[in-house]
């Protein structure tokens, strides 16, 4: 069955739509799962060592101050890069303005006050969709790119089964 579906989004600039896909996007790669566990490792065994440092006869006040430290600057880090990661992109994609997307059986297309971007299926092989969004992603293997599309921008609310229609078509979940 050959269709031309195309549903237009218009949206502003989110905070909220630039976190939640950059959570997407990590939680979907193997390397955030890694560093994440790796650094919530590092910080229990700092904190078991803290204790141990404590343990009479040789009791280390300094080495339990620093051990607490590296563990909390461990898991602080790792915690907090999807923020960090969120803060950077929103203030680039908060500068250009609104933004339209185009979906449709080729692919997508965003265009903002200084930009235009197309985006073929190919690229964007995957999609997670989330109570707000519908993040596409890049494939296992290819890297770590994302788009989204967020639900509020989408003119009237039963255009989301159209739009996930496309998707379902084109690409697949991840």
């Amino acid at each position: 069955m050959e269709t031309n579906e195309r549903i237009e989004l218009v949206y502003p600039p989110s905070f909220g739509d630039v976190r939640e896909a950059v959570r997407v996007r990590l939680r979907a790669t193997f390397w955030w799962r890694l560093l994440r566990w790796t650094a919530w490792g590092g910080g229990v065994l700092a904190f078991l060592v803290a204790g141990l440092a404590l343990v009479p006869p040789s009791s280390e006040p300094g080495t339990t101050a620093l051990m607490v430290a590296l563990g909390l600057v461990a898991v602080g880090c790792a915690e907090s890069l999807p923020w960090v990661t969120a803060q950077s992109l929103f203030r680039l994609i908060r500068a250009q303005g609104d933004a339209t997307a185009v979906v449709d059986e080729d692919g997508a297309r965003w265009a903002s006050r200084d930009t235009e971007t197309t985006i073929r299926w190919a690229l964007l092989p995957r999609y997670v969709e989330t109570p707000r969004l519908f993040v596409l992603l890049t494939g296992k293997q290819s890297g770590t790119g994302f788009a989204y599309l967020p639900k509020h921008g989408l003119a009237d609310p039963a255009d989301a089964d159209r739009l996930r229609a496309v998707l379902d078509r084109n690409i697949s979940k991840a």
